[in-house]
């Protein structure tokens, strides 16, 4: 998407969103080191305890930007759940950081495909989100958000949590100046509350639980219903279009209204494996490799645990499921 950001207060002509890289945040150019966020974030990180400096950080970054919130997110580490930790709201703009605790990542899975690719996320119109987006949209227009920024928190590769920005009196795009701003500001706080030594009391442990020890369930969004099943009970994702196919430990396969790529930016990597353009496995269930399958025997198949299918590993998946199989 384009990453030529222009302040506005109108959502005519632009698109509903936008997606910014945040790998090399450029140096912003400022005229004082008071309106270099990084900076401002770095003297209250250095001086206060993460979670005393975070609050502050969102609230004078909040200002500064002129938002109407400031927040952040934080998920389990097994990526399957998040929740609300921080919040700043200017004036009498509603608070909702106690609204979304231990949340299923699915709610929010349109977004948290964008944030694991490690991209910040403009949202110009919450209004127009595309389909696929609908509860987080949902959820947004509850809280009465017009425009929402959202950056990504990582620390040493992996997702960690997100920060961001509301506007609920109108709809607003913040200009890629100040997102690479707080760009900046998100990776300090991910070497600060997840790197630093925890002493004298100072527990940033947030996002140290795991799903499993709050009995996590992804949810499976079925014609007619929604249904929790384990993590560990899916035995492998094959595409059905703009849907996907689950395949269920205990039970044949059931259709989920929503695509492949949805599912693969929410599967922890550590178990499932994508074999094909348009099929991931549990390796945990992987019972068998063929290497030397087909009439010309040079195809891959795998065979899962209570499947009776052979799944076709394509070639640019090969070399991967060979070192994760140990093989």
């Amino acid at each position: 998407m384009n990453e030529q950001l222009h302040r506005s207060d109108h959502s005519i002509g632009l698109p509903p969103y936008e997606l910014i890289a945040t790998n090399e945040p450029p140096c912003p150019a400022v005229a004082q080191p008071t309106r270099d966020w990084a900076y401002l974030a770095a003297t209250h990180l250095i001086g206060s305890p993460a979670n005393a400096a975070i609050a502050a950080i969102l609230e004078e970054t909040g200002k500064l930007a002129g938002a109407d919130r400031a927040w952040m997110f934080e998920y389990t580490d097994d990526l399957l759940r998040f929740r609300n930790t921080d919040e700043w709201v200017r004036g009498e703009v509603s608070s909702h950081v106690g609204d979304l605790q231990q949340t299923p990542v699915t709610m929010i899975g349109w977004l948290h495909q964008w944030l694991v690719a490690g991209k910040a996320v403009m949202i110009n119109d919450v209004a127009r989100l595309p389909r696929p987006a609908r509860a987080l949209q949902a959820e947004m227009l509850r809280q009465n958000d017009k425009s929402v920024l959202c950056v990504p928190v990582f620390h040493k590769g992996t997702l960690r949590g997100c920060i961001g920005f509301d506007a609920t009196r109108a709809v607003r795009r913040w200009p890629v100046e100040e997102i690479h701003q707080l760009v900046r500001c998100a990776k300090l706080i991910g070497i600060a509350r997840y790197g630093r030594t925890r002493t004298y009391g100072d527990r940033d442990d947030a996002g140290a639980t795991t799903s499993a020890e709050i009995g996590a369930l992804v949810h499976l969004h079925m014609p007619g219903r929604t249904r929790g099943v384990p993590l560990s009970a899916i035995v492998g994702l094959r595409s059905a279009k703009d849907y996907t196919q689950v395949w269920l430990k205990d039970e044949a396969a059931v259709l989920d209204l929503r695509p492949l790529s949805f599912w693969i930016g929410l599967l922890p990597k550590a178990n499932f494996l994508r074999i094909h353009r348009t099929a991931v496995v549990n390796l945990s269930h992987v019972t068998e490799l063929d290497r030397h399958s087909g009439p010309t025997k040079q195809a891959w198949v795998v065979r899962l645990r209570r499947t009776d299918e052979s799944w076709t590993v394509s070639r640019p998946y090969r070399q991967e499921l060979r070192s994760r199989l140990g093989i």
